[in-house]
């Protein structure tokens, strides 16, 4: 009976170096990339979301890269059959698949799946969004404890997404997401070895700033303009093109949208290491310690 393929998961923070560590394990095993970034899978979004370029992808197959249009509404739980359909067939060839990302909810769903349940009323969705950022998002905490005070009290009651959906399925369905929520662990056809890459607090945010520069320096400004009609889609309700789009609108200058590009992004990557370091199978690591990282995975492949 032939041994199961086994998942390596390159997580952490943005900016903190995770697609050159992924490529370079990739390479060293022979395998391929697939993307847990629930951005750059976004044909028309590339500088603002700091996707692989075309050198890196060259270098190395990726999947869930340029996958999609911003057209299209994609969740967990279309990343879960997605990503499980691109592992089995980079198993079926490879010993191993690399997953590389920031995005922890997708990672959980292709390790530990996503339960099932009905879906929202996208209307009630966008009529939610639309107040929320009419009165902010007391107003919205003050609904979702008001209408699902069992969601309210487990939730992460800063995120304006989350509570969005939970008070838009509570409106759809008359039951509260929690009922839906099992905490069952599915079986998956292959074992799973977690990597996260930290940095210390001040550096990280370092990168995150000198980023943001570089994404300016290479054509942002000119990538949002170009996706400014279609500001009001949901894919484009994130850090780096909404701050910008205030900008267009004349709401802020250029200086403080870029600013709050910065801030935003600083403020994504503390909530990721809070999502990661919550999960205590994964093993840390400086994002220069390549060969550190190459080594304990063969450790737990037994090859080392």
């Amino acid at each position: 009976m032939s041994q199961p393929g086994h998942l390596i998961v390159i997580a952490g923070p943005t900016a903190v170096g995770k697609t050159a560590v992924a490529i370079q394990v990739a390479q060293h095993f022979g395998t391929d990339i697939i993307s847990a970034d629930s951005r750059q899978c976004y044909r028309e979004m590339s500088i603002g979301t700091a996707k692989p370029d075309a050198g890196e992808l060259a270098r190395v197959p990726h999947y869930f890269i340029d996958s999609h249009s911003i057209t299209e509404a994609l969740n967990a739980a279309d990343y879960e059959r997605l990503a499980l359909a691109y592992a089995d067939g980079i198993l079926r060839q490879h010993d191993t698949a690399v997953v590389c990302g920031g995005t922890g909810l997708y990672i959980k769903a292709l390790c530990e799946g996503i339960d099932e349940m009905p879906e929202s009323d996208r209307a009630i969705e966008q009529a939610l969004q639309a107040k929320a950022d009419e009165r902010g998002i007391c107003w919205l905490q003050e609904q979702v404890q008001r209408e699902d005070p069992e969601f309210y009290t487990a939730a992460e009651q800063q995120n304006p997404a989350r509570l969005i959906r939970a008070l838009a399925f509570k409106r759809t369905t008359g039951q509260s997401i929690m009922q839906y929520r099992s905490g069952r662990i599915k079986e998956r056809p292959f074992r799973i070895i977690k990597i996260a890459l930290e940095l210390p607090r001040e550096l990280l945010y370092e990168r995150i700033n000198q980023r943001v520069d570089q994404m300016v320096d290479a054509g942002l400004l000119d990538e949002v303009r170009g996706l400014y009609p279609q500001r009001q889609l949901k894919n484009l309700q994130t850090v780096g093109y909404s701050e910008l789009f205030d900008w267009l609108d004349g709401h802020i200058s250029l200086e403080k949208g870029i600013e709050l590009v910065k801030q935003h992004s600083r403020n994504y990557a503390k909530r990721q290491l809070t999502w990661f370091r919550k999960d205590k199978d994964y093993q840390w690591f400086a994002p220069s310690d390549t060969a550190g990282i190459i080594r304990y995975i063969k450790q737990q492949l037994g090859t080392g």
